[in-house]
């Protein structure tokens, strides 16, 4: 995955990779017009005692008896070490050149990135750290909500065989169908759940939504889960009471709209106190 992020007015591309978020130092060198920055930063010997005591800490492959002796020669005159090198002779992974159309340049571990910002001016650092900070409290809380979601449609996938299982038991017996022809019964009570909560059958759904991969809950969100999956529930309880569906559609669509109210309150809440907290954060 890849993005970007304004510091100083300079766009700084991010890549995810295997060992972690990498920022391009290419572009934040390009806020100093300095070409050769990198190298120049790779070359002292602060840095690559910093380096190398990063890499070993978090790369079980360094070769680290070949970095003790290149080390030897950090900090001199005629001393040059590219990233290139760091990768193919001391088997580094914080450090990586790739070539490409939109994403090409020098690339280095977000730890990596903020010691190169410290070094090309405290002030860039400062800046840094602040637009980093904002872009990972934003990551988290969409992690957060992934997870909700995908907890809450599990949770309704579990809540659809309790209903199941009252359809077989309460229903089903009242009509002499084949068991391969059974399964209208469930489609009819499933939709009767699609009707109440997004005002519209499976089917139709899949007609409004032919690119879209998935089915109408797969597209639901996470209050719209929460909601079906409670009135999967209170479907399965009023079918063993013995109510027909268009007795039981208009207690679950008033069930339904006391729920909305209560959980879309309850999500602007949340809502404004992550603006509020943003806020303090800037």
């Amino acid at each position: 995955m890849k993005q970007n992020i304004l510091i100083k007015d300079i766009e700084v591309t991010i890549v995810e990779t295997e060992n972690g978020t990498f920022l391009s130092l290419t572009d934040m060198a390009k806020a100093y017009s300095g070409k050769d920055f990198v190298n120049n930063w790779m070359r002292l010997k602060s840095t690559f005692d910093f380096l190398g005591t990063w890499e070993l800490l978090n790369n079980p492959n360094f070769n680290f008896v070949e970095f003790d002796e290149v080390r030897k020669d950090a900090g001199s005159n005629t001393f040059t070490f590219s990233p290139k090198q760091w990768r193919e002779r001391l088997n580094g992974i914080g450090i990586v050149s790739r070539s490409g159309r939109y994403d090409s340049g020098v690339f280095a571990h977000e730890e990596w990135a903020l010691e190169f910002a410290s070094w090309l001016d405290p002030v860039f650092k400062v800046y840094f750290l602040k637009e980093f900070k904002r872009l990972k409290t934003e990551e988290s809380v969409r992690l957060k909500e992934k997870i909700q979601w995908s907890v809450r449609r599990e949770l309704s996938k579990v809540n659809y065989y309790i209903q199941t299982d009252a359809i077989q038991k309460n229903i089903v017996p009242n009509f002499n169908l084949p068991l391969k022809s059974q399964g209208i019964i469930y489609a009819s009570e499933a939709d009767l759940l699609n009707k109440v909560v997004f005002d519209m059958t499976a089917s139709e759904w899949r007609d409004q939504n032919v690119d879209k991969k998935g089915n109408i809950r797969d597209s639901a969100s996470d209050i719209q889960l929460t909601i079906l999956s409670n009135l999967e529930s209170h479907n399965a309880e009023l079918i063993k009471q013995g109510l027909l569906q268009e007795e039981r559609i208009e207690i679950l669509e008033r069930i339904a709209q006391e729920q909305l109210e209560v959980l879309f309150e309850k999500k602007q809440k949340e809502v404004f106190k992550q603006l509020k907290k943003n806020k303090s954060i800037e």
